[in-house]
């Protein structure tokens, strides 16, 4: 007992002394239970709406009525011929389009049964299958209300949903592209977040520090091969992608590349970057873990809409790389999207690998001086 106590004072005489362990274990888990906590949430809102009302009568605005006062739908836009649907939902501007056709309110009023079309975007199967849900019992409700006397025996409304982009609604399609994008980034933060510690640990970096080379050079040579590497990595999981699970690839393989390089470029840039603040692999190991699964798991849309999470949490995944990737690589694979119309996607990749890469220079740079 008297060395198991020596052992306890000894150790957290230790702990005390690492501000950084003593961080992690104390404050590190209640983040994340607040973090992840408001982030896990299956409710889908704030969807976003597009209206094509053709109609322009009371009618028609009674049921758009139901829809923006659900508290599900949020009114974005309204469009006024096809070429704007398809802009819309090819820029993810609307999930989904509701489509009232000319006479809806003369049927309403002589008794017939009008019907309505909803487009829903189907490049995310879980949140498709639930708007087409939502939208349902909305014009179910409507249509009673607007229906001969109030009531209607059977549904008054009727709607006829399209899905695009995956009309058999397929979870497969959802689930690979942000697959790919979650083993592309941990697999690129670890391999380059243990390559500068592993020169301290063998102690060959102190005779890189005496060579003449700046600290920006070391740090791009030291990411050069992992990028290739990486890179030919997720060709062959996308091609595999397709082989096995019918990934279609219905844009442009050239914005397919710029895509990925620019997304690798930012996830070793955050594995150097670790590396510089890390003294053993197995901390560096474990920072990799922290910052490269949780968030691109939880908060980069892949499997929670970042429209139905808090405030807040929206603002902390507008720092998440693979938030932007995730869009631009659906789009591209999904939609066949030109990569002029990714713009905010590449700019705000780009942005993230350059301030990246260069914190891991002036922080290697510090070390060196």
């Amino acid at each position: 007992m008297t060395k198991a106590l020596a052992v306890y004072r000894k150790e957290l005489r230790q702990i005390l002394r690492d501000r950084r362990t003593l961080m992690t274990i104390v404050f590190v888990p209640a983040f994340f239970l607040l973090l992840y906590g408001y982030a896990l949430n299956w409710d889908i809102r704030h969807i976003a709406l597009a209206v094509q009302d053709r109609d322009a009568t009371s009618q028609s605005r009674a049921l758009i009525s139901g829809f923006t006062n659900s508290g599900y739908f949020d009114r974005v836009a309204d469009v006024y011929s096809p070429a704007d649907i398809d802009r819309l939902l090819d820029l993810n501007v609307a999930r989904a389009v509701l489509v009232i056709p000319e006479g809806f309110g003369r049927d309403v009023l002589g008794g017939r049964r009008p019907q309505v079309q909803l487009l829903i975007n189907g490049d995310n199967a879980n949140t498709a299958t639930t708007v087409m849900g939502y939208a349902g019992n909305i014009i179910r409700g409507a249509g009673a209300a607007l229906a001969p006397g109030g009531a209607a025996p059977a549904p008054f409304v009727s709607v006829t949903p399209r899905i695009w982009y995956n009309p058999e609604l397929r979870s497969t399609l959802f689930l690979v592209p942000g697959l790919i994008a979650y083993i592309l980034m941990i697999t690129a933060v670890i391999s380059t977040a243990l390559s500068i510690v592993r020169e301290k640990e063998n102690g060959t970096m102190e005779q890189i520090r005496m060579a003449p080379i700046d600290t920006f050079s070391f740090v791009i040579g030291k990411s050069i091969p992992y990028f290739f590497i990486s890179l030919a990595s997720e060709e062959m999981i996308i091609l595999a992608a397709m082989v096995l699970f019918g990934l279609p690839m219905r844009g442009n393989w050239g914005a397919l590349l710029v895509a990925l390089s620019l997304f690798i470029a930012g996830a070793l840039g955050t594995g150097l970057l670790i590396s510089t603040a890390a003294e053993t692999q197995q901390v560096a190991f474990q920072a990799a873990l922290l910052t490269s699964f949780l968030p691109t798991l939880m908060l980069s849309g892949f499997i929670f809409p970042i429209s139905s999470m808090p405030h807040v949490l929206q603002l902390i995944t507008l720092a998440v790389p693979a938030r932007y990737f995730l869009i631009a690589l659906r789009s591209i694979v999904l939609k066949g999207t030109p990569l002029a119309l990714l713009w905010p996607q590449m700019l705000a990749l780009s942005i993230y690998a350059l301030v990246m890469l260069a914190l891991a220079s002036l922080r290697l740079a510090r070390e060196k001086g």
